[in-house]
Order: structure tokens, then sequence, then C-alpha cells
């Protein structure tokens, strides 16, 4: 098993000032993104909505949490000792799988995969900051 990220909240309180600390981050990434595509001010102020970087936020959460990788079968011993829900995505007959548990929500998420384990990756992040994260972070 390896993990990939460097951001495991403990509590929604953790979660919630990591989401917030990154507010000023996300608004730099897409104004230095708007500049490279040499968005003039008008072209700016038109298409740079709060939306856009409040999605460059979302991004920027999701991406850092920790996502853990294994073969199967230490996934469904991790799984037998968890006692909360896991929603898992993805067939029950592959041999790897990626997650990422949220205990203090009393949740994890989980992506079956074969051969792609960045994407597995990918797809458990999004799954985690939209069936976990978003609703309760502002």
């Amino acid at each position: 098993m390896h993990t990939e990220g460097t951001f495991e909240p403990a509590s929604w309180a953790d979660a919630h000032d990591r989401y917030e600390a990154l507010g000023g981050t996300a608004r730099t990434v897409v104004k230095e993104v708007a500049k490279a595509m040499d968005f003039d001010r008008d072209e700016y102020d038109e298409r740079v909505t709060s939306e856009v970087v409040e999605t460059a936020r979302q991004v920027l959460f999701a991406e850092s949490l920790v996502v853990r990788v294994a073969d199967a079968e230490a996934f469904a011993d991790w799984r037998d000792a968890y006692p909360h829900e896991v929603t898992v995505a993805g067939g029950d007959d592959v041999d790897r799988v990626a997650w990422h548990a949220a205990p203090f929500a009393e949740t994890a998420v989980a992506a079956t995969f074969q051969n792609e384990p960045a994407a597995a990756v990918g797809t458990v992040r999004r799954m985690a900051f939209n069936r976990i994260y978003r609703e309760e972070l502002p």
C-alpha cells in the first residue's frame, strides 16, 4: 500500500481551515492563468468570476487529499475494519483500489482499477470532494 497527497483532515475544522487558506492561492492561480492567456482587463473582468475562483479552490483542496492505493485484498482488510460507510465506484473483479477516508464524517470513497492508478486517484479525489466535502465547505 502507498499513499498519495499531503492533506488528511482529522476534523471538519481542519477541512474548513485548509479550504479557507486556499482562497488566496486560488485567486493567484486564476489571475496568473488569465495573464498567460493574454486576457485584457475587460476580458478578465467578464470571464473571471467568483465561481471560477471557487472552482480553482475546490480543485486545489481535492488535489491535496491523501488517497491510499493498494491491492483489493488490502482494501478489503481495511474496509472490514473501517466502522463507517464506504462508497465504491467500479467493478468488483479488479486487482487494485484507491480510497480516501474521512472518519470524522463517518464515510469513505473508493474506486477500483486495474492499470491506471493516477486516474483512480483523480477519481477518488473528485468523489471525495463531491460526496464528502462540497456541502460542508463554504
